[in-house]
Formats: C-alpha cells, structure tokens, sequence
C-alpha cells in the first residue's frame, strides 16, 4: 500500500487519471444495478439480462477494431475525453426508460453506451506507460485494476441500496455526473510532448482510406508474439464461463437467494472485494517472483477461479456463496494483473490501442455467445447446473495455457514495450 500512496502523491498525472477513474467506475455500477434490476423486475428470468448484455457486447465487437485504430492514430487524450462526455449524455437518457411502454431504451441506450466504451478503456491502458516512470509501472497497472475492483464493490454494494432507497432516476443522474467528473479529470493530464498521440510511421493514402489495413497489422503483431497471442487466447477462454456468470450474478442474487436489487449488489460486492484481494497480493507478488513464476502462477489461477465458481454455484448458505464468489474474483485479479503488467512491458507504443482494444474484442466476442447462451438455459435450466457449466468452462482455460508453456511454446519476448527515456514523466498536471 505504501507503493500506492507514494504513486498518488508523487505523479499529478497519475493521479488525475486514478481520481476520474474512481469517480466514473462507481457510477458505472450504478447503471448496472438499475439497468439489470429493471430488467428482472417484470421476467424473473435470465432471458431480459441475457439480451441487455448481448445489446451490450455486439456494440463492443464493433467498436473495438474502429477504437483500437483510432486510438493509434488520433490524441488518445482527446479520444477518452470523447467517450466520457457521450457517455454522460447517454447515461442521463436512462431515465426515460423506467416507463412499461420504453422498455426498449434499455437495450438501444446499452448499445450506444458500449460502443463508445472501448475508446476509452484500451486509451486508458494505452497511456499508461506514458504516465506512469519504468520504476512506477507496475505499481501503477495494480492499482488500475485494483481500483476498477474496488469500485466494483463499492458502487455494487452502494447502487444496490441506492436503487433500493431512492429509486432508478438517481442511479442513472449520479451515473451521468460521474462521466462528466472523468472527462475533467482527463482533461488535465500534461506531458513534456504536449500530445498523447502514438509514435508511429506516418499514414500512408492506404491508411487514411483503409484503417481495416491498420488494424489488419495489429492482428498479424499479435500472432506473431507467442506471448501476447496466448494471453489474448487466455482471455477468450475463461469468457467461455464469464460470460455465463454476468448472466448468474443477476439471477442468483434475485431468483435463487430471492434478495432483490440489494441482492445483486451484494453479489457483485462480494465479486468486487475478492478482485481487491487479489490485485493487491498480486501487486506484492509480481515484484517477487521471474518469468518462469509468472506463467506457472496464471494455470493455478485459473483453476482456483473456476473451481471456486462452481462451489459458489451449489451453495445453499448466502453468507458462504459470497465468500466463494469472492475466492473465484480473487484467482481472477491476480491473473489479470500479471498479464497486463507483461503486456505493457512487451507491447510496442504504435500497437498498443490495437491490442487492447482486441483483447477487449474478442473477450466481449465469446462473452456474448457465452451470455446468450446462459439466458437461453435460464428458461428450462436450474441455475446452479448453469453456474457449474461455466465454472468448470473458464477452468479450462488453464489446460491450453499449461500446456503451451510445458511444450516451450511461451518463451520471454524481449520487453519493447516500455523504454525509461520515453516515459518519465517529471512535470506537474495543470488546469
């Protein structure tokens, strides 16, 4: 924690980004709770969560390659304080779907607010390096994500009393101030170059016409580099069961403990306090064990995770569920900050909006499939027998990683991704 605070004191950029970040994320489980809970409020089935997230994801699959793009061409910047401010408008116009007769706002407002998400969080990871010194890197990738878990329980747990208490016009209203607040927070990030915008080779006439081609390139990168194609691999697997589990989490907290919208807040709490366990021994474990430590870490990971799941899925006691649920998150996190810490120590400047925002891509890509999937057995099937499929699903992930790494296939690339000379950043954030 002490690395933590001497991050925040010590680096004005940093912490601009970290204060939007809390502010925002908080908000965004707002929404989520509202969104969801109105979803349930008619069903009582997982089929209407299903079709929310799946009006969620195809936006997502669409906009990531666009983003990635953009984001390696244009002021990233600029590009996150665009999003923000869309997104507060979008988020403001959740109000009007409380009406019977507007229930279609859900999912046409959950579209558009997912399309511009992506252009905001792989330009967050896209920056990062550029905001944070080689000495504070990875204390600044654990705690983004521990942060983003934090906010998962916090706005989780407060969203849920929130729509419980004061109804869904509040949730919503505090959602859209919320992007605002990000958006200023943005605004004040200052580097020595003036600009956030990737060092790359010019733009070719093909380019400018044809981004396809550019994000074409970011593909054939990733194949390329044995390590950064696993990790992106990784991903889609344990989306097999993830996306099951955004379905769970709603249904369980609902139909199966019969605890309303306070319910799913507290599910999703429970899910959040066991990412910040996780990301913050992940912080302590990072600086401690080599490569070889790493790779063996991530197949162990993620059969806890699964395995954890899946007892969260068949247990009859609330209080006991939680604590499962929150060993599974707590795999999750340490998995995912290891990774992102490899990605950013390996992964060129000009391709990292690309990569990002196709890891983000393809995760959402099989999550859909995963979450239609859920909501179609919703109808007929126990959700216990759901939650032990995905469980046992997202495990499986850690054979195909096991396996790659005992055959030699995950060898340590050279680290490209972060060069000292390029990224300290010495001077003070203004208005």
């Amino acid at each position: 924690m002490a690395g933590f605070i001497r991050l925040l004191r010590s680096n004005p950029n940093y912490r601009a980004v970290w204060v939007g970040q809390v502010v925002s994320e908080v908000g965004d489980h707002f929404n989520n709770i509202a969104v969801f809970s109105l979803a349930m409020k008619d069903t009582g089935n997982g089929t209407v969560v299903a079709a929310v997230m799946i009006a969620r994801a195809v936006p997502m699959l669409l906009a990531g390659p666009l983003a990635g793009v953009v984001l390696d061409r244009l002021d990233r910047k600029h590009v996150m304080m665009a999003s923000d401010l869309a997104r507060a408008v979008l988020a403001a116009l959740f109000i009007q779907a409380q009406a019977a007769d507007r229930e279609w706002l859900l999912y046409l407002l959950s579209a558009v607010m997912m399309f511009a998400s992506p252009f905001f969080s792989a330009g967050r990871a896209a920056i990062l390096p550029r905001i944070a010194s080689a000495e504070e890197l990875h204390s600044a990738n654990s705690l983004m994500q521990t942060t983003q878990w934090t906010t998962t329980a916090i706005g989780a747990f407060l969203g849920g009393a929130t729509v419980a208490g004061f109804g869904y016009e509040w949730a919503f209203f505090l959602n859209s101030m919320s992007f605002l607040f990000s958006a200023w927070s943005i605004s004040r990030l200052r580097v020595p170059e003036r600009h956030f915008r990737a060092e790359r080779r010019s733009l070719t006439e093909v380019d400018v016409v044809r981004p396809w081609h550019e994000y074409a390139e970011g593909l054939r990168y990733i194949r390329g580099n044995p390590l950064v194609l696993a990790i992106v691999l990784v991903a889609a697997g344990w989306a097999t069961g993830g996306g099951a589990a955004q379905i769970l989490f709603s249904i369980f907290g609902e139909a199966v403990f019969h605890r309303g919208p306070e319910g799913i807040g507290q599910i999703w709490g429970a899910a959040g306090t066991g990412l910040i366990v996780g990301g913050i021994f992940a912080h302590w474990l990072g600086r401690r064990i080599g490569f070889e430590g790493y790779k063996n870490t991530i197949w162990i990971c993620y059969i806890l995770h699964g395995g954890a799941y899946v007892v969260f899925s068949q247990m009859r006691e609330y209080w006991l569920a939680l604590v499962f649920i929150a060993l599974s998150r707590a795999a999750v996190a340490v998995s995912s900050v290891l990774n992102f810490s490899q990605l950013i120590g390996h992964v060129r400047d000009e391709y990292r909006g690309r990569v990002f925002a196709t890891i983000e891509t393809i995760t959402w890509s099989v999550m859909m499939i995963s979450m239609a999937a859920a909501g179609w057995a919703s109808v007929s099937v126990d959700p216990r027998t759901i939650g032990l499929v995905s469980g046992v699903l997202s495990s499986t992930t850690a054979l195909f990683w096991g396996w790659a790494n005992a055959t030699g296939r995950l060898p340590e690339p050279e680290r490209s991704g972060v060069d000292p000379a390029d990224i300290e950043v010495h001077g003070e954030a203004t208005t």
